[in-house]
């Protein structure tokens, strides 16, 4: 399978998913963008189109995180976490945004369930 063809793939799935998983205000939606060696969340807003909350793994204070991939994602869903319990968010809509529910992703949702979030 060529990397076109995966590109493809994802962005298919991701829109298949989309039609059904709206964030709003009250309940935003929790997106995940997986690099090879990066994991990116945000809580978006999409009635307004507004990013509420970001986290990565390129963030200042996680740049000096060690550890494997997966347990440097489980952090970053727990800061995502606490960020949204501290602006009042308790509610999300998980947005694998089309990679499977699995490894990193799943840490990532994990943590962030760990940290108080309700999917």
């Amino acid at each position: 399978m060529s990397q076109i063809d995966k590109a493809s793939r994802r962005q298919k799935i991701k829109d298949r998913s989309r039609d059904n998983v709206q964030g709003t205000q009250a309940k935003p939606r929790l997106c995940v963008y997986r690099s090879l060696s990066q994991i990116y969340a945000q809580l978006i807003d999409d009635v307004n189109g507004k990013t509420i909350i970001a986290s990565s793994t390129m963030s200042k204070d996680n740049k000096v995180l060690q550890g494997s991939k997966s347990e440097i994602c489980r952090v970053v869903g727990k800061q995502i976490g606490e960020k949204a319990l501290a602006a009042g968010i308790t509610n999300v809509v998980f947005d694998r945004n089309g990679f499977r529910y699995h490894g990193r992703v799943k840490e990532l949702a994990d943590g962030a369930r760990e940290a108080g979030l309700i999917f």
